[in-house]
């Protein structure tokens, strides 16, 4: 049985794993990021060039953001940065305070 400690519409974190959901494009389908593939994840504040207005999929190719048609709104954006991969997923939350006490408390929050 999975101990999810925190879900919302966007996003279901356990003690493992973050699953993102509305990941892929066209499919709606749920990615699956496991902490021990995590170097740290970035928390940045919305803005043009960080992905404010980016409601799903990328636009330079080196971010991947999962369907949100609400992040214009958010908070913070996470950018996690991933062992031995190029490609960054950038994903938001519905409560952002809890999420991020969360990943620092595995050690992978980057301010």
């Amino acid at each position: 049985m999975k101990n999810i400690t925190y879900s919302d519409g966007l996003v279901e974190i356990t003690n493992d794993n973050i699953l993102l959901r509305k990941y892929y494009f066209p499919t709606f389908t749920s990615k699956r990021i496991e902490f021990s593939d995590i170097d740290f994840v970035e928390v940045v504040k919305p803005g043009l060039f960080t992905g404010k207005y980016r409601v799903w999929g990328t636009g330079d190719f080196s971010h991947w953001f999962p369907l949100d048609l609400a992040r214009s709104k958010r908070d913070s954006i996470f950018i996690v940065h991933r062992k031995g991969k190029k490609m960054l997923i950038g994903f938001t939350v519905e409560d952002s305070n809890t999420v991020k006490s969360i990943l620092k408390n595995k050690n992978l929050l980057k301010i």
